[in-house]
């Protein structure tokens, strides 16, 4: 009886101690401000943001979420619109490696036409779902829920740009169904572990893309931010799941050398690796950097 009223009492003052912390840590939000009161956000005044912009897209109506979420699909097409444009117009005049070096020159702009649209995007709200949820406000439940709305949408608008941009692409001449192959064979042409690792750097770096954003104060410098980002994805090769959806559901209908395994190994191994990217690497440590400094002060003082 005294052990289980001990124990009653241990798990109170667990309980206590848990709302004091979450009360300081949303109070050291609230109050946030710039650094130095020049033009430059605190790390606390960028998270702060960064949780009332997650908790706007929750407050939406599942409807909504979703035909944001297509938008976004269909948006981002059309950096393979450009990217499949690029491979048939230069290659004549350059190699293949020389030509996928090139092409990241175009592959940002699709993430521009989304990102500033403020269409839904997974890898670049992944993190930004993600902090509700560290911040105590959303659930892991309805975290996972709208997760996987995004993901839908966006998958159903790449989807249908790939059967608008099949069809178009020939008809207007501007490129053939050899450079959909290519494209998707350049994605999927390696093994599981080494998508999946590089899915995790994508997400990493999208998650980071997120952040950079709400730290930029003018529109200039947040398209400065997704070029280079997303830029630096293209050149390197790195995979995503979203933009990679197109360009391989696209090679798995023109092309007999794309299979639906190829397919559904590159989507599982990239949206899961986008996924740890974007929360482990981004949401969760800056979130804990901010716990952890928040402690430390309250300990010294």
């Amino acid at each position: 009886m005294e052990k289980e009223t001990h124990e009653e009492t241990s798990k109170y003052k667990e309980e206590q101690q848990e709302k004091e912390m979450q009360k300081n840590i949303d109070n050291e939000l609230k109050h946030s401000k710039s650094v130095s009161g020049d033009s430059t956000k605190s790390h606390g005044e960028i998270l702060k943001q960064q949780i009332i912009e997650g908790q706007e897209t929750y407050n939406r109506s599942p409807s909504s979420i979703f035909l944001s979420s297509i938008t976004a699909g269909l948006e981002i097409g059309f950096s393979y619109l450009l990217l499949c444009t690029v491979f048939s117009f230069f290659s004549d005049y350059l190699d293949e490696k020389a030509l996928f070096k090139l092409m990241a020159t175009v592959y940002p702009v699709g993430f521009v036409l989304v990102i500033l649209g403020q269409s839904i995007l997974f890898t670049e709200q992944t993190s930004l779902l993600t902090l509700p949820w560290l911040n105590n406000k959303r659930s892991i439940k309805s975290l996972l829920k709208i997760w996987g709305i995004v993901i839908l949408g966006n998958l159903i608008g790449g989807y249908i740009m790939s059967f608008i941009l099949i069809w178009i692409g020939p008809k207007l001449g501007i490129f053939e169904h050899n450079a959909i192959e290519k494209i998707a064979h350049h994605v999927t042409d390696y093994n599981g572990i080494v998508i999946f690792i590089s899915a995790i750097l994508a997400g990493w770096l999208m998650g980071l893309l997120s952040w950079l954003i709400t730290s930029s104060r003018d529109t200039m410098s947040r398209i400065f931010m997704i070029y280079f980002v997303t830029g630096t994805m293209a050149f390197t090769g790195l995979h995503h799941s979203i933009v990679g959806n197109v360009e391989v559901f696209s090679g798995l209908i023109v092309s007999s050398k794309i299979t639906f395994l190829d397919y559904l190994k590159f989507q599982c191994f990239a949206i899961i690796g986008n996924s740890i990217g974007g929360v482990v690497f981004v949401a969760l440590l800056k979130y804990r950097a901010f716990v952890t400094n928040i402690n430390f002060d309250r300990n010294n003082y």
